[in-house]
């Protein structure tokens, strides 16, 4: 019996630093839900897009995958901005649905320039140090999975005290919970639903990184990523920062336990019956308000 629990450690911290990489994919999807209601099709297409931009410059300027983030944190950060404040703000005056089918365009788009440029074969962001495995006795834990997590600790921290402790992040905040309200107190409503979406899109770039750097990734990977960062959403919570942390955690852990229980093919599966289970339960996810 405890030879079988020490067994089970190993996918079950594998579970929750995979966790940690599935929450911050997930972020963004979360914080643009949370506050504009938007729901963003183009997000897992956004993030495979970072890991297609991190290629780029690691391959032309030899750059460690996390040094390009001082570029593309900030270059997506504007990309997002001029698309919600030039496209989607335009479009969400019109309709819901209208917003669902211009982000699905955008992914289409994506999908194909990315294809356009760096042909349909996988590719990665694999560096020398990032083979690395720590052992820790019956545990082995590999170094790209431990950056996974810790990268996404420090991103959610640093967003929730952005959201807490900033003027622009209390105005997001406001626009959030009443749009008319906030539009009374003098509050550029769309304009703080450009800059979610641009940080949406900064979010979309460090998951990409780290995306690049734990798995491959192609053209197409973009629909797999929004299913699992939906699944996470709602397991979570819709906007809760804490849940999407949780939810990811959870999914992790429920993906890697049922593929050494069950086998490979089956981890997905058991990972959204559990997310249905937990819906069916909690409708508003873990953490939902």
């Amino acid at each position: 019996m405890k030879d079988m629990l020490w067994e089970l450690m190993n996918p079950l911290v594998m579970g929750i630093l995979l966790g940690g990489l599935y929450a911050t994919i997930a972020l963004g999807l979360s914080l643009t839900f949370g506050v504009a209601r938007e729901i963003n099709l183009a997000h897992g297409d956004l993030v495979v897009l970072g890991s297609y931009f991190v290629f780029w410059m690691t391959s032309r300027f030899g750059w460690d995958p996390l040094l390009c983030l001082s570029f593309g944190v900030p270059l997506a950060f504007f990309l997002g901005y001029a698309l919600q404040r030039y496209l989607l703000n335009y479009s969400m005056r019109l309709s819901e649905d209208t917003v669902l089918v211009v982000t699905f365009g955008i992914a289409v788009i994506l999908q194909n320039l990315m294809q356009i440029k760096w042909g349909p074969l996988s590719r990665n962001l694999t560096q020398d140090y990032l083979l690395r495995t720590l052992d820790l006795g019956a545990l082995y834990i590999p170094l790209n999975y431990l950056l996974d997590f810790v990268a996404a600790v420090l991103v959610m921290v640093a967003l929730h005290a952005f959201l807490k402790k900033t003027f622009t992040g209390k105005a997001i905040r406001a626009s959030a919970q009443d749009v008319t309200a906030a539009r009374l107190m003098g509050i550029d409503v769309q304009g703080m639903y450009s800059i979610t979406f641009g940080i949406s899109c900064a979010l979309c770039m460090i998951a990409g990184t780290f995306l690049g750097m734990t798995f491959p990734f192609t053209p197409f990977t973009g629909p797999t990523l929004l299913i699992i960062a939906f699944g996470i959403v709602v397991l979570g919570g819709m906007g809760s920062i804490a849940g999407t942390l949780i939810g990811g955690m959870a999914f992790g852990v429920v993906q890697t336990l049922s593929g050494y229980f069950l086998g490979l093919t089956a981890q997905m599966l058991v990972a959204f019956a559990m997310v249905l289970v937990v819906l069916s339960l909690m409708p508003r996810g873990l953490f939902g308000r």
